[in-house]
């Protein structure tokens, strides 16, 4: 028998729908809500990413933790039964504290493999990208709202008994919050995906932190160049933010690849029509469809059931790509060191590129920079 009583979070007055807080408005089992955190040293010797969800129609939340050091990449992941309160984010041994909420949150983890205490602190208050929209044929596959905000990180990681410290003025921290509807694996793929099959995605997601401002580009293109969705909005303590227009980007692939090594964003200030350019230079990279559980991953992914207490520890090796292939058709996110009008910043070049895409020259998932 389900249990239909109230859950603490009804106690409070954020109901958006007649229903209670246990529950969401859409039976839809691809249903989410979830984050990600990306922590970076200004050097490029050390990338970790860490992330939480719940996926409240198929009864499961999990979390997960990469950290990159070298050609080394330590994961833990954890996965468990959905219960009742939603407040307590936490996994095995992976947490999330909300101490201050849009301001200030701890991330813990007291895996032996793996293990950080760390204050994120918000610099900038947080910015909301544009809504989401991505259908199959005629059936809405994601519809997600997020918001992105960059700030200060400090703390302790450790990691096979050696212990990293995390000082603020020396690292970055950024971090998505996102939630909606968005594929699950389990679903076959039916007439939709036969009759609609991908011929190219090319994919762009970048907050970058200076000290005086943030900034947020997002692209997603089609395989013929058409843009479903974009945004360029710097933001200042106290101004209203300012739209950059269309980001255009011109990427510099490492040869035999789509791997990039840099990148030019061109932007526009809308005041004096003034041409800007966001230069990108990637520090080090981390591939989510390795060990993060975003797909094309073939060892695990977010939202399936694993059975309750699941926690699961691995070590990948990076320096051969072969031993990895299908990194290459999941989004990669790379620690970058931007410049912008004569600042420094830092941030996340987040990129994923496969199938045709034809503003690249790209004209098939085999194809690659010459």
């Amino acid at each position: 028998m389900p249990d239909d009583r109230p859950v603490a979070l009804d106690e409070y007055p954020v109901h958006q729908v007649p229903l209670s807080m246990k529950h969401v408005a859409t039976g839809d089992r691809n249903a989410y809500d979830r984050c990600i955190f990306h922590v970076f040293d200004h050097q490029g010797r050390a990338l970790l990413i860490l992330g939480l969800g719940v996926y409240p129609n198929i009864g499961v939340i999990d979390a997960y933790a990469t950290l990159r050091l070298g050609d080394r990449l330590q994961a833990v992941r954890a996965s468990d039964a959905l219960g009742d309160d939603r407040m307590n984010l936490a996994v095995g041994p992976l947490r999330i504290v909300v101490e201050e909420p849009l301001r200030r949150l701890r991330l813990q983890s007291d895996d032996a493999s793996l293990s950080y205490d760390l204050t994120w602190t918000a610099d900038f208050p947080a910015l909301w990208e544009p809504h989401h929209l991505q259908r199959r044929g005629d059936r809405l596959t994601l519809e997600g709202r997020r918001f992105v905000q960059a700030g200060g990180v400090e703390g302790l990681i450790r990691v096979d008994g050696d212990e990293i410290p995390v000082s603020a003025g020396e690292w970055t921290g950024t971090r998505d919050r996102s939630w909606g509807v968005r594929p699950i694996p389990g679903e076959e793929g039916g007439r939709l995906a036969e009759d609609n099959p991908t011929e190219g995605f090319h994919w762009l997601w970048c907050p970058v932190r200076f000290d005086d401002r943030f900034l947020m580009v997002i692209t997603q293109e089609d395989a013929d160049g058409h843009r479903s969705l974009n945004d360029a909005t710097l933001v200042r303590p106290g101004v209203r933010d300012l739209q950059l227009g269309w980001p255009q980007t011109d990427i510099t692939y490492r040869s035999g690849t789509r791997h990039p090594s840099s990148a030019v964003i061109h932007l526009m200030d809308p005041v004096d029509r003034k041409p800007l350019e966001l230069g990108v230079e990637v520090l080090t990279s981390s591939p989510l469809a390795v060990g993060a559980g975003y797909p094309p991953a073939d060892d695990w992914q977010h939202g399936t059931w694993r059975g309750r207490d699941w926690t699961d520890r691995r070590v990948y090796d990076l320096s051969d790509p072969a031993a990895h292939p299908l990194a290459a058709y999941g989004v990669i996110d790379h620690a970058a060191r931007f410049t912008l009008d004569g600042q420094v910043g830092y941030g996340i070049f987040e990129h994923g590129s496969f199938g045709r895409h034809d503003p690249s020259g790209f004209t098939g998932f085999d194809s690659v920079a010459p």
